[in-house]
């Protein structure tokens, strides 16, 4: 078996190594609520644009 093979031949169907960001495909602090699917970090970004406000 080769590199290319053994690359990501582990399978992710479960887990957090199978969600990642939908911005920047990161798979670390995803908030998944809502169904936003996002890092925490392109949340704040985007908070605004997509209608959180505040309090």
């Amino acid at each position: 078996m080769g590199h290319q093979n053994l690359w990501f031949s582990h399978p992710r169907k479960y887990g957090p190594g199978s969600r990642s960001c939908r911005v920047c495909s990161n798979h670390h602090g995803l908030i998944r609520k809502y169904g936003l699917n996002m890092c925490r970090r392109c949340f704040r970004e985007y908070a605004a644009d997509i209608g959180f406000k505040k309090v």
